[in-house]
């Protein structure tokens, strides 16, 4: 267990400075240094160091154990890059469950989240074109607004054609100009 918790932190830590430098390099400075900082509470370090693994997020493994995640639970409720933060219930001509609209500055953080998670468990292996190919798998499942949606695909997108410096130079442009 305490080698599983050194992996773990550094894990942990890796991916909060991933995802901190590409928030200062849009101008998220705030939200770079706040990013996932449940991670550290007890309900979600401790189940990670259980269930660490190193190339996958030990959420899965807990799911697979006990059939739900209740790190996941503690950490999607409260980071608002989640998409699952703005779920709510529909209105009555609506699906049960929708997608809230999410400020553009958390689907922007969200979206350097997905890119930083893919570098961070993928390593050497990494592309720009891996956190798009992350997001298709699971595009089905994903319960998000339209609006959402359209602004993540098109930055998962334009990052795996045009690279991540074009990529952070159209958010700091077009998307947040500074609005934050």
């Amino acid at each position: 267990m305490f080698l599983k918790f050194w992996k773990h932190l550094k894990t942990i830590n890796h991916h909060k400075m991933l995802v901190m430098k590409g928030c200062f390099r849009v101008g998220l400075y705030k939200q770079g240094l706040l990013h996932d900082l449940s991670k550290y509470m007890p309900s979600e370090f401790l189940v990670g160091c259980k269930y660490y693994q190193g190339d996958v997020s030990p959420n899965n493994a807990e799911r697979e154990d006990r059939g739900y995640s209740s790190a996941w639970l503690h950490h999607k409720g409260r980071n608002k890059h989640h998409m699952e933060y703005w779920i709510d219930y529909g209105m009555p001509s609506e699906p049960a469950m929708v997608g809230m609209r999410m400020p553009d500055n958390y689907v922007v953080e969200m979206f350097i989240d997905r890119m930083s998670a893919s570098k961070n468990y993928q390593k050497e292996k990494y592309t720009d074109r891996s956190a798009l190919e992350y997001y298709l798998r699971g595009k089905n499942r994903h319960i998000m607004h339209p609006e959402v949606r359209e602004l993540l695909e098109k930055l998962l997108y334009m990052l795996a054609d045009e690279g991540e410096d074009a990529t952070f130079d159209y958010i700091r442009r077009e998307v947040l100009h500074n609005k934050k």
